[in-house]
């Protein structure tokens, strides 16, 4: 981890924590303590170009649901923040409407946030070295197949990428050449739901 940030994931398991965590701003500055490790609101402020009381009141709202807290000052003084996890989770098949609603909203900010980030990096892709073009880019595949088999097909992908885990927390593992990059996994069903394609008048 960054210095200061702990590994393990901390669970969104009720609406309002939910809906406290659906905020773009919020989720930038935890993605920022968890890649960066703990700076100071002014800090952040300048690092997300935003200003300096609008950082602090959302970190301090991170912090009231257990996604922030203070870290100890190198110098004695100004506090900088950390984030209380490496990961963040949330469970997306609650029959609870409160809930649903809550995980829909929170997934509709995280798609936002995806969407921002691949518009930012085609306006620069031009601007790339040819391997590293050739090497990222967008994609898709059309799949038939369970519920089950999706889910499987997920945790085969999270194992694959668990390998760079160590990556994330020690500079040192890192080979030369490497920088950072953003997987972005959606998996979006298509057409109806197997079963419901008739009877319904």
């Amino acid at each position: 981890m960054p210095d200061g940030t702990p590994d393990r994931t901390v669970k969104l398991a009720d609406p309002r924590t939910l809906r406290a965590y659906a905020h773009p701003l919020r989720m930038s500055l935890i993605g920022l303590l968890r890649t960066e490790g703990p700076m100071t609101a002014t800090q952040a402020a300048a690092r997300l170009d935003d200003n300096v009381p609008n950082c602090s009141f959302h970190l301090r709202q991170l912090a009231k649901y257990g996604l922030a807290e203070r870290a100890p000052a190198a110098d004695g003084r100004e506090r900088p923040w950390q984030a209380t996890a490496q990961t963040t989770s949330w469970d997306d098949d609650s029959d609870d409407p409160a809930m649903r609603a809550a995980t829909d909203e929170l997934n509709g900010v995280l798609l936002g946030s995806f969407m921002q980030r691949a518009q930012a990096y085609l306006a620069v892709r031009g601007d790339e070295p040819a391997p590293w073009r050739a090497a990222a880019g967008f994609d898709d595949a059309l799949l038939h197949v369970t519920a089950a088999e999706l889910r499987a097909l997920t945790d085969q992908i999270e194992a694959l990428l668990a390998r760079y885990d160590e990556r994330l927390t020690d500079p040192a593992k890192r080979p030369p050449g490497s920088r950072p990059v953003q997987l972005i996994q959606l998996a979006v069903p298509r057409g109806p739901v197997p079963g419901e394609e008739t009877g319904r008048g």
